[in-house]
Order: C-alpha cells, then sequence, then structure tokens
C-alpha cells in the first residue's frame, strides 16, 4: 500500500565530469581577475606612488574636492595654502589628485624657510579662468 516500487537507476557519472563542472567557474574568476581584479591593484600602486612623491609647490586636489597649494610636507600629513594666508592641514593618504607638479626644492631641506623658491601663480581675470587655471595647473601669462 505505502510502499513503492524500486527501479533500477543508471550507473554514477565518470569523475571527469565534474571537472568539466568547474571549468566554466574557473574561467569566470580568471575573466574577473584580468577584468576587474588586476588594474584595481595596478591605480592603487600609481596612487600610493604618487602620494610619495608630493613635494612643496604642488598643486593637489583632496577628496573632498579642496585644491591647494603644499606648503609644507610631513610623513602622514601635507599643509596646503588654499587661499592667501589660509592653511589647511590634511592627511597624505586624503589626497586623491597632484594637479601641478613641480620640481624637488634643491635644498635638500622639506620646510618653510624655502619658501620664496616657489612662485606662486598670476591672479586670474575671471572667476572661470581661475578655476580652468587651477584644474590645468597653469597660471594666467
Amino acid at each position: 500500500m505505502f510502499v513503492s516500487p524500486a527501479y533500477a537507476q543508471a550507473a554514477g557519472g565518470d569523475a571527469g565530469g565534474s571537472v568539466m563542472a568547474f571549468l566554466p567557474l574557473v574561467l569566470i574568476f580568471v575573466v574577473f581577475y584580468f577584468l576587474l581584479i588586476r588594474p584595481q591593484q595596478k591605480r592603487m600602486k600609481q596612487h600610493k606612488e604618487m602620494l610619495g612623491n608630493i613635494r612643496r609647490g604642488d598643486r593637489v586636489v583632496t577628496n573632498g574636492g579642496i585644491i591647494g597649494q603644499v606648503i609644507k610636507t610631513g610623513d602622514d600629513e601635507l599643509t596646503l595654502e588654499i587661499a592667501e594666508n589660509v592653511r589647511v592641514k590634511v592627511m597624505r593618504a586624503m589626497v586623491s589628485d597632484v594637479v601641478a607638479k613641480t620640481e624637488p626644492v634643491k635644498g635638500g631641506k622639506d620646510d618653510e624657510d624655502n619658501e620664496s623658491e616657489t612662485t606662486a601663480p598670476a591672479e586670474p581675470a575671471t572667476k572661470s579662468e581661475g578655476l580652468k587655471g587651477l584644474l590645468s595647473g597653469k597660471g594666467k601669462k
């Protein structure tokens, strides 16, 4: 009554079939590695190198969108001048981009005594020219 009949079943699959089942997963992982993981690691390495090469006089953009000129550097923090006589300290890791790169100061020291060696950009005629100049790293000629 409650017993169901038992039917003969086919033999189990080959071991080679289970390896073939994992092949698409392995291929997907390889594609993800070359399209996503590897380029991200390359960008992180370039960003870390850029942060290590920040010098006095460089124009930088922070993660918060503040654009300023590096006045003083330390191990983990930078002092930026964002307007005339307005200086802020930011963490080095919070710099997202270097807009304008300057040559290293020849004195070897990175302190405020050498401040006269870097030149400030000329004042722009209009606000739109000023923003374009800051983003392109060029002053008005």
